[in-house]
């Protein structure tokens, strides 16, 4: 028989929500500071292109109050610098104050953009092109991709498009040497990192093991619960082995113990690794609020989308890369979240010169029945959101699914 403490399904999703920023009810306000340990809370806030509705950085924080601002964000990042663009899983905006532990994701770009891959795209004098780069942003100050196109007269390589200058810059960027001054319509504007990243994070030195242990703790404090593999993929900056062989040292001096987390529908238990003060933390984590939240489709909360299914029953995908015939819902589907369960999703789409917000479909989840209690909640959410991304009504076509047009 197993020692291992049994936590059950309620529980585990409830510390999930409420390290995910679900749970606090009782905020007086929301300011920039209150911001900024959200962002600490959630680890990182990924940054996506697609702005059907609103940009992913944005709505992820917008779904978990209200009262967010663009400009609060601008100022954390552009302004203050307590905050800086670069990768995860993906491009994320991250603490500054993290930033030393990611000398050593930049060591590891360094080595795996020098292969022939990434000098392929730059040219046959990829060293010359990556110097005339740096050479104009320490002449000029911070630029974008089509500062260096030249009139389009530069030949563009076949790799998304990108000329030999715009690969040096994402080369440059991955390694470190550059950073993200800020961003204008979206389009990245580079400069130095000394430039972006404060000198009291940029010049401390963590060593390796000790960011490991970081990044293991760190992610174990946000997953509550977790394998080796979710521990890794978290940050994507170490691979399952060196988690595994962290993990086995951890277990022989106490540092992690075993738990057996509980399926949505019970059929089935999950063992995984846990920090000691999980077990004394998930006994009193209080629950998230009732209140109706749309989120993106990169929220961090879903992001893992089979722990998503075994752990809420909810079975989501992105499907803007599915042909449109073959989707299932739509294009940007947002889930929607009640409670600690999620009882639908809902395919938006801004039309802004129109200046309205249109819900193309909707769908409740099985065994969620379409009150009026449930359907005024949401017709308050999507007025929420039409004013946060600046339209002036909601319109749709509502097929049987309780709501009215």
């Amino acid at each position: 028989m197993s020692d291992a403490k049994s936590i059950s399904n309620r529980a585990m999703r409830k510390f999930l929500l409420q390290r995910q920023g679900f749970a606090d009810s009782t905020r007086k306000d929301f300011d920039k500071a209150e911001l900024l340990r959200l962002i600490h809370q959630l680890a990182y806030v990924q940054v996506d292109s697609i702005n059907v509705v609103e940009r992913a950085h944005h709505m992820i924080l917008f779904s978990r109050d209200r009262r967010y601002r663009r400009e609060m964000l601008s100022d954390l990042l552009e302004g203050e610098r307590q905050l800086f663009e670069h990768w995860t899983h993906d491009a994320c905006i991250i603490p500054a104050s993290y930033y030393p532990h990611w000398q050593h994701r930049f060591e590891s770009a360094r080595k795996r953009l020098a292969g022939p891959r990434w000098r392929k795209r730059l040219g046959p004098r990829p060293q010359q092109v990556l110097d005339e780069v740096l050479a104009r942003i320490d002449r000029e100050g911070p630029l974008r991709t089509r500062d260096f196109a030249n009139g389009g007269a530069v030949k563009r390589s076949a790799w998304w498009g990108w000329t030999q200058e715009k690969t040096a810059l994402e080369f440059l960027w991955r390694s470190g040497e550059l950073g993200i001054s800020r961003r204008e319509r979206f389009e990245k504007v580079y400069d130095r990192m000394e430039s972006v990243i404060p000198s009291r994070y940029r010049d401390e030195k963590i060593e390796w093991q000790a960011s490991v242990d970081w990044m293991c703790r760190e992610a174990l404090k946000r997953l509550g619960a977790a394998t080796a593999v979710e521990i890794a993929e978290f940050w994507s900056s170490c691979s399952t082995a060196t988690v595994n062989g962290w993990l086995e040292a951890e277990r022989k001096t106490g540092g992690v113990v075993e738990v057996e987390v509980e399926t949505v529908d019970g059929s089935r238990i999950r063992p995984r690794a846990a920090l000691p003060e999980f077990l004394e933390e998930i006994s009193r984590v209080p629950s998230p609020t009732r209140s109706m939240r749309l989120l993106s489709p990169f929220d961090p909360l879903i992001r893992d989308r089979k722990r998503t299914a075994w752990l809420f029953g909810f079975d989501y995908r992105i499907e803007v890369f599915i042909p449109a015939a073959k989707r299932e819902y739509g294009y940007y589907v947002f889930p929607i979240l009640e409670g600690d369960r999620f009882t639908g999703r809902i395919d938006l789409k801004a039309w802004r010169k129109e200046g309205f917000l249109e819900v193309k479909g909707l769908w409740w989840e099985p065994g969620t029945r379409a009150t009026a209690a449930r359907t005024d909640a949401l017709r308050r959410c999507l007025t929420r959101l039409a004013k946060f991304v600046q339209l002036e009504e909601v319109r749709g076509q509502y097929k049987g699914d309780g709501l009215e047009p």
